[in-house]
């Protein structure tokens, strides 16, 4: 069974894509350099092939992360925080530039992996500020904003970045972070805040922690939490407007709130503490089924598809639950699982791959079917 029905592919037929970036970097600094980059790409490339290249950059990254720094708490050679840096740029840019090929060559980019690189980036991040355990925190701060947007946008129809948003100035932070830290070293994020930084010491109340978790702190109060309430507000006005049920909306945010806390009660109860022995493999797994639910929702709005909670969407939920159960079982047979829970999470992430591979190439090849597109040449029109 497909995941596109007949009044999907309607839908789909429909739908047209709205969006609107307020970014000031974007509109006077990145956008002339973009336009000027996608002029470099031949009119006979694919949109998609730029972003599958562009996730390339990522994924390259991610690999260094692992090679260097395995759980994610040693330092790396300098170079590769330059490079976590300068893949992320490349990343941002050809993820610009495949829409405006495909505006440049009147063809189609239904291929879209940015839900998979909050996860791989994640990895590069943590390694350049040695977070260890505390990496998944990163993601999260990732995730929020990005699942938040998604959900906004459902409603919204149009997809509105403001002035300061995640794609811009967030990847710019981002790899700003990982281009500072190849000049002081990761050491010095695992410094004390107070030592560090001398403007924090005149503030009360802010323990001596690392200067990655006061990261961690300031980024959640002053990022995440005002775009959580942006998001829902646009949505309450939307609903109130159109005499929707809020409700039913805020349902739809059930899946993603089960995946962060199951990975979070699994990682507490886990007596191996999988988020320090696993880091890479934790956020692997979790990320393809975060993939998966942003892929769903997305799919649900091009398909015009009713509102309220997407059962299919709990799918990717499946091994939490038995990954819980047996971390518990730990702590009534001395302290030794059911199950190896390296075992468990690599079933995780066996699990959640072969979940998102299935829903990504299913969906690729019904809506490359519907318009009658191929996905990675560009399809002359017939005269």
């Amino acid at each position: 069974m497909g995941y596109i029905g007949v009044h999907g592919i309607e839908g789909l037929l429909r739908h047209k894509y709205s969006g609107v970036d307020r970014s000031y970097v974007a509109k006077y600094i990145l956008q002339p350099f973009w336009s000027y980059c996608v002029n470099l790409f031949p009119l006979w490339i694919a949109p998609n092939v730029i972003t599958a290249v562009g996730l390339s950059f990522i994924l390259t990254s991610a690999f260094l992360s692992y090679v260097y720094s395995p759980l994610l708490d040693s330092p790396p050679p300098r170079w590769v925080n330059f490079a976590h840096g300068l893949l992320l740029f490349l990343y941002q840019t050809f993820d610009a530039i495949d829409g405006k090929q495909a505006r440049r060559t009147n063809s189609t980019s239904p291929l879209g992996c940015d839900a998979l690189v909050c996860a791989f980036e994640t990895m590069a991040f943590g390694n350049s500020v040695m977070s260890g355990r505390h990496t998944i925190w990163f993601w999260i701060l990732a995730a929020i904003p990005f699942y938040f947007a998604t959900w906004e946008h459902f409603f919204t129809n149009t997809l509105i970045l403001p002035e300061i948003n995640g794609p811009t100035e967030g990847l710019l932070l981002i790899y700003m972070i990982h281009f500072f830290t190849s000049a002081v070293g990761a050491e010095w994020w695992i410094h004390g805040v107070r030592d560090s930084i001398k403007f924090v010491d005149h503030i009360p109340l802010i323990p001596n922690m690392p200067i990655y978790q006061f990261l961690i702190f300031f980024m959640m109060a002053v990022g995440v939490l005002p775009t959580i309430v942006y998001n829902i507000f646009n949505v309450h006005k939307v609903l109130a407007s159109r005499k929707g049920n809020m409700t039913n909306a805020l349902a739809m945010i059930f899946p993603f709130l089960g995946l962060v806390g199951g990975v979070f009660i699994w990682g507490w109860l886990s007596p191996s503490d999988v988020l320090a022995t696993e880091p890479h493999l934790m956020l692997m797994g979790t990320g393809f089924a975060f993939g998966y639910l942003v892929g769903r929702l997305v799919l649900a709005h091009i398909c015009d598809e009713p509102k309220g909670l997407k059962t299919g969407m709990c799918m990717s939920l499946l091994i939490l639950p038995l990954a819980i159960g047996n971390a518990f079982s730990s702590r009534i047979l001395d302290g030794v699982p059911c199950v190896s829970e390296h075992m468990m999470v690599g079933l995780y992430c066996f699990f959640t791959f072969s979940l998102w591979l299935h829903f990504a190439v299913g969906v690729t090849h019904e809506i490359t079917s519907a318009l009658g597109i191929k996905c990675f040449r560009i399809t002359r029109k017939k005269a």
